[in-house]
């Protein structure tokens, strides 16, 4: 099988393979696409948390993503863990230079484990020079929540926040509901002209390690193939969720999914 489209990842690395590059690389391949990536910063960690931090030099983050994509020019780019400025500064310098249409945010701040993955100084950039640079922003509540400086308690505080962003410059935002304690998660996609939610069922799981950035790398992947914004959410919703219910339980504590999961949605939607 020959890969549909080219996806560069830029995001940092997650030694257990649940998130981050590890995770992006899976779900890309498993939906049939080809990856290539930009290392951020190196994470020792499990599924009990994180252990240490290095960050990449800003320059090797230029060098990968240029060098790349002058080769192989993707058809997609996926942004994770910035978590500086500078690494922000060097990564819109580098989107400047090789021109991708079709590119989407996860603002990763905080590790399922509780640890901080991004400074303040980041935030502001990240809020102020990034995200009108991008095709979708996919927050979860948190996150969506120290962008738009708003309490978040309920869907309608959800499409609330998901404006104030629009407000920032973002074109395409999903707010991802994970975090707020109802029977279904909703997922909410809006921009300008549009409201969608997305309901799925809420697993009773701990295992959910690497969700956000195994979503984005969906919906990217849908993306760079040709499919909607609204309808690349929508599949990649239905992939997460699917690999959730299918997670293999392992380690001691926030378990990976199970990226694997597409080989049977691939048919269900070809």
């Amino acid at each position: 099988m020959k890969p549909k489209s080219k996806i560069l990842i830029i995001a940092g690395s997650d030694s257990s393979g649940g998130a981050g590059i590890q995770a992006d690389i899976k779900t890309i391949t498993a939906l049939g696409s080809y990856a290539m990536t930009a290392i951020t910063a190196v994470t020792s960690q499990n599924t009990t948390g994180v252990k240490s931090i290095v960050a990449i030099n800003p320059k090797e983050i230029l060098n990968q993503i240029i060098f790349t994509s002058k080769d192989i020019k993707p058809d997609a780019i996926k942004i994770g863990m910035l978590h500086s400025s500078k690494v922000i500064d060097t990564v819109i310098k580098s989107l400047d230079n090789i021109k991708i249409k079709n590119i989407v945010l996860d603002p990763v701040m905080v590790a399922k484990g509780g640890a901080k993955l991004i400074d303040n100084k980041a935030i502001i950039s990240l809020k102020s020079r990034l995200i009108n640079r991008v095709t979708l922003i996919t927050p979860n509540i948190p996150e969506a929540e120290i962008l738009t400086k708003t309490k978040i308690n309920t869907k309608e505080d959800m499409i609330y926040a998901a404006n104030k962003l629009i407000e920032f410059g973002a074109k395409n935002v999903l707010i991802k509901g994970g975090h707020l304690k109802s029977k279904l998660v909703q997922d909410i996609f809006v921009n300008k002209f549009d409201i969608k939610i997305f309901n799925s069922i809420r697993y009773k799981t701990k295992n959910t390690h690497g969700t956000g950035c195994t979503l984005s790398s969906a919906i990217t992947t849908f993306l760079s193939c040709g499919k909607t914004i609204k309808k690349s959410c929508e599949l990649g919703i239905n992939y997460v969720s699917l690999a959730i219910k299918t997670n293999p339980n392992y380690g001691k504590g926030h378990g990976p999914i199970n990226h694997i999961n597409a080989m049977n949605l691939n048919k269900k939607f070809r």
